[in-house]
């Protein structure tokens, strides 16, 4: 790259200074509602960089890009297509089986709640009539030891009827519709990721058509002095996000199979591929996808009763240290060199500022701000030190070195 000569740099005005913090302002308070567009554009960028070596590699053969981005869009159609047609039918059936035995199962909780309602009253009659045979008699002896010239016999005062308290049903019930009534948020919120999906979906395929206009356009926001930086910049992340890609598919590969496997002698061929599809998507989730993916599984096993249920539990824990302890540190961290309790809260920050879609962006951000950290800071003010300097310095920081003092 030829560098240009850029001359002295201009001092901006205070009406500059004046516009950025009002628009600093306005951002802050309008990020609720920009974040969907944010993490549309977010999602765009991240899986186009995923995905663009592939289309590369078929552009070299192809002789364009515009074939092999369609061709990747059927396919991904097709898969989706295929696995929701696969998922609602199993899921289907088991909610009607489900809803059939559901009374039976209320009939069978209220019965206890009832046996623990009917004790509590009759202890609480009892305890009141103790109460009130007891104030009886202390008045009783307290108008014996006063002397009064005329005794006015007081009428025993009425055992104050029990106040109306909330019954374990009642609150049951109560609890119940709670949750029948978040119904309706969740399907906005349901609704709004929908959105984002397609807006994604639509994106990638045109940002893989051509890509280089949207990149020229972040150039554009940084001066020219500045580009060489820019371009390193995107280049390293360019070269993680198919790293990261690859490795979170071989994850969600090894656990989809793994569910495939253990879930067939329990359901059967085809809900056990289901169960094993539904893990292989929500594998992309970190730390809380084979949990989510437990959830379908146990609705199946709730409608084949028995203890299909606890069967099925245990299966998934073993599946969750499998994934933690082969997994995670074998294919993942070896891949990737992210540490966990970064990538966790990376999770939760990502999650606040942009919803549940959000989970999607943790690994990634911590890279991200991993390689502008080396290339904007460290190499300025870290020039010397190496990986080896900060580990020691830590194992110092951690008495698990001795200084030795010259």
């Amino acid at each position: 790259m030829i560098n240009k000569p850029t001359g002295e740099k201009k001092s901006h005005s205070i009406s500059f200074y004046i516009v950025m913090t009002a628009a600093l302002f306005i951002f802050i308070h309008t990020f609720s509602l920009l974040a969907p567009i944010f993490l549309s554009f977010l999602l765009v960028l991240l899986i186009s960089l995923a995905v663009n070596p592939v289309i590369n590699w078929m552009r070299d053969r192809k002789g364009g890009r515009n074939l092999p981005t369609g061709l990747l869009a059927v396919g991904l159609v097709l898969v989706l297509g295929l696995t929701s047609w696969a998922f609602f039918g199993p899921m289907k059936s088991s909610v009607v089986s489900i809803s059939k035995t559901l009374p039976e199962y209320w009939q069978r909780l209220q019965k206890p709640l009832i046996k623990i309602e009917q004790q509590s009253v009759i202890f609480e009659e009892k305890l009141q009539a103790e109460v009130s045979s007891e104030i009886a008699k202390d008045e009783s002896d307290l108008e014996i030891q006063q002397v009064k010239p005329k005794k006015k016999k007081k009428e025993p005062v009425p055992p104050t009827p029990p106040k109306e308290v909330d019954t374990l049903r009642t609150n049951l019930r109560t609890m119940i519709m709670g949750a029948l009534g978040s119904f309706t948020e969740v399907a906005f919120n349901g609704a709004q990721i929908l959105l984002v999906l397609v807006t994604v979906f639509f994106g990638v395929i045109f940002m893989l058509m051509n890509p280089r206009p949207i990149f020229a356009s972040i150039l554009t926001l940084f001066p020219e002095y500045h580009h060489d930086k820019v371009v390193t910049i995107l280049r390293r992340i360019g070269k993680f996000v198919p790293t990261w890609a690859g490795a979170t598919m071989m994850g969600m590969i090894a656990i989809g199979v793994l569910v495939f496997l253990l879930m067939w002698p329990i359901f059967g061929f085809k809900d056990a591929l289901v169960l094993g599809l539904i893990a292989l998507v929500l594998e992309a989730i970190p730390f809380m996808g084979p949990l989510l993916s437990a959830v379908p599984a146990l609705l199946l096993a709730f409608g084949k009763g028995g203890l299909t249920p606890l069967w099925v539990v245990l299966i998934y824990l073993a599946i969750q240290a499998f994934e933690n302890n082969v997994i995670t540190p074998y294919i993942m961290a070896r891949r990737m060199k992210l540490h966990a309790v970064a990538v966790i809260f990376s999770m939760l920050l990502c999650i606040a500022a942009f919803g549940v879609l959000g989970v999607l962006l943790a690994a990634p951000m911590v890279a991200v701000v991993t390689i502008l950290h080396d290339e904007l800071y460290r190499k300025q003010f870290l020039p010397t030190t190496t990986d080896a300097d900060l580990d020691h310095l830590a194992a110092v920081a951690l008495h698990e070195v001795e200084v030795v003092i010259k």
